[in-house]
């Protein structure tokens, strides 16, 4: 049973690792696993409190010199409830088992489908500009970006010609300008309309 729990966690691992797994899963799992223990220790407890019955009888028995019941019988009886106990652990730790099982199923789909998810999305991604060209005007003025600024935005904005700010920026993505970024603006070619 360890080494599956091994197994096991070693996979919850590589999946929490990708991100996949949910903090109230993982409390769950934790919780489910304390209350197996406690049940454990329970059930343990109860025999001992059994057995420590079973000898007060035995006393008892003697010292009357009353057969209430025959060592035999009482042996039957701890043996039965010995039973009982280990058939109630094994359902415990079986559907444990099964629940782990599921919530890493489930997570592995989760994951899987993350991957998929994040696959797709670089896969339609334009490529990235990597070189640029130098034709663009030596003057003109800083620009810091504001909140719902967008290149072309500003580019109208400023009369600025869009290519000339992605040039003169060395920007590989024009949709990855951040809030107060100071951009140098061009001016724009002469005769442009701004």
């Amino acid at each position: 049973m360890w080494k599956f729990l091994v197994i096991g966690g070693a996979t919850a691992a590589t999946l929490f690792a990708q991100g996949a797994p949910s903090q109230m899963e993982i409390a769950n799992l934790r919780e489910d696993v304390r209350g197996l223990t406690q049940r454990v220790g329970d059930l343990s407890l109860r025999i001992e409190q059994l057995e420590r019955e079973n000898n007060e009888l035995r006393s008892r028995v003697g010292a009357a010199g009353q057969n209430y019941a025959t060592v035999a019988q009482l042996n039957d009886a701890v043996e039965d409830l010995n039973r009982t106990i280990r058939s109630a652990v094994a359902t415990s730790k079986n559907e444990t088992l099964q629940h782990v099982a599921a919530q890493m199923e489930k997570l592995g789909r989760q994951t899987n489908a993350a991957l998929d998810s994040l696959a797709k999305t670089q896969a339609t991604r334009p490529a990235m500009q990597t070189t640029f060209a130098e034709d663009y005007a030596k003057e003109g003025m800083s620009y810091t970006v504001q909140k719902g600024d967008s290149l072309a935005g500003i580019a109208k904005k400023t009369g600025a010609r869009f290519q000339d700010i992605i040039n003169a920026n060395k920007i590989s993505d024009p949709s990855r300008i951040t809030v107060g970024q100071v951009l140098f603006i061009p001016n724009p070619p002469s005769g442009a309309a701004k």
